[in-house]
């Protein structure tokens, strides 16, 4: 287990650090085998990055956000990275933060490089965060690295932000309305049913159908509601599956309107990715491999492959290999190729990232435009027909009064 210590020096200085240790008592002959006298020792909680003991917990963009800039603005500060990190170990509060940060000192004391740690966590750190990091350790620019990788993922917890908040509404009047009718139909609508059915009268074929669906939920329910929980949770784990992305992936792409919104995220994503990586100082074909995996969409990904692998490799320039993808809208393509002759690529990349998170903005507010009528029609037609059903065979009651 680790245990942290603080002691007193022989010249009365006080010192601080952990040490991998299988009790207290071995923690205390070391300090007594240096001399120093123990004030006090404490062990630390051992976490697991991986989630079986810090279950529930993640490491969000914000996270990543505040990790990188603070450790940008500690080395900026003429802080060396050893007692950076020992700063944010006791900064932190977030136990997976926490463990991650110790982790990392624990390997940087083995001699491993800062990047190794962060490898581990795929599912927390991609292969762009990794990439960028080892390429700062190995070119010596580190805090440029971290400082940039900030900015970049503030930018894209933003546009996260943005298109969560397109959603939201129309997620929650679909849910709302959803459960409003699933009441509607399973408690109020059996009690006028079995008036109608009592007094004799046989409604028109449509109510009769409708009537039978509540009759069936209502007589159902403890078996239905438990089995919709069922789909919704099961539906929730097969979204977030690499079958349900690949499906979500494929729907995206070929769906009006929301294709529109997933080309332009592609876009923005290659070209906010290849300008860091670039800037990082990756030779271009290792750049264009790394951001093919960053896209997020199949077409875009095969595309930059291609460019990396049949084209800049077999002697093709960048805006050749470029010119050559359909997938990449002539205004990208031929800025790549007036920049890499002018060689400020990077700086044309920024400002392509740039333009597609406004793009990203207003196709987001089209498509809201687009989805919000489609759930007032669908809503209004299943409330005007369960409507209809009650009040068609109510007009009957009366006439036969």
């Amino acid at each position: 287990m680790k245990f942290h210590y603080i002691a007193s020096q022989a010249d009365g200085r006080v010192t601080e650090g952990e040490l991998e240790a299988r009790g207290s008592a071995e923690v205390l002959q070391f300090l007594a085998g240096k001399g120093w006298r123990p004030v006090s020792i404490k062990v630390l909680k051992a976490y697991d990055i991986g989630g079986t003991k810090v279950f529930g917990q993640t490491i969000s963009i914000s996270d990543k956000v505040f990790l990188s800039r603070y450790l940008a603005l500690m080395l900026k500060a003429g802080t060396d990275l050893f007692r950076a990190i020992d700063i944010l170990i006791n900064d932190f509060d977030k136990p997976i933060l926490k463990a991650l940060l110790i982790e990392i000192k624990t390997n940087l004391e083995k001699g491993n490089p800062f990047y190794t740690t962060f490898a581990k966590y795929p599912k927390y750190f991609s292969v762009t965060f990794v990439n960028l990091i080892k390429a700062g350790e190995a070119s010596g620019n580190l805090t440029e690295v971290l400082d940039n990788l900030s900015v970049s993922l503030g930018k894209e917890q933003e546009l996260k932000n943005k298109v969560q908040g397109a959603l939201i509404y129309p997620i929650i009047l679909l849910v709302m309305s959803f459960l409003m009718l699933i009441l509607l139909v399973t408690f109020a609508l059996p009690k006028i049913a079995n008036i109608f059915i009592s007094s004799g009268i046989r409604p028109p074929i449509f109510s009769r159908i409708v009537f039978g669906v509540g009759l069936f939920l209502n007589a159902n329910a403890l078996i239905i509601f438990p089995l919709l929980a069922a789909v919704a949770v099961g539906g929730w784990y097969f979204i977030n599956s690499y079958l349900g992305k690949k499906t979500l992936s494929f729907l995206s792409a070929r769906l009006p309107v929301i294709k529109n919104v997933s080309k332009q995220l592609a876009l923005q994503r290659f070209t906010s990715t290849l300008a860091s990586l670039m800037k990082s100082g990756l030779p271009i074909i290792e750049s264009l491999e790394i951001t093919a995996d960053a896209v997020g969409s199949e077409k875009m990904r095969d595309s930059l492959r291609r460019i990396a692998r049949e084209g800049i490799a077999k002697g093709l320039t960048i805006g050749e290999a470029f010119r050559r993808e359909p997938e990449f809208p002539l205004v990208v393509t031929n800025l790549i190729a007036v920049s890499e002759r002018a060689g400020h690529i990077e700086e044309i990349l920024k400002t392509l990232s740039l333009f597609y998170e406004s793009e990203v903005d207003s196709a987001l507010k089209v498509l809201v435009a687009f989805i919000e009528p489609i759930l007032l029609l669908f809503i209004g037609v299943m409330i005007g027909t369960i409507a209809v059903s009650v009040i068609v065979p109510i007009y009957q009651l009366v006439g036969g009064i």
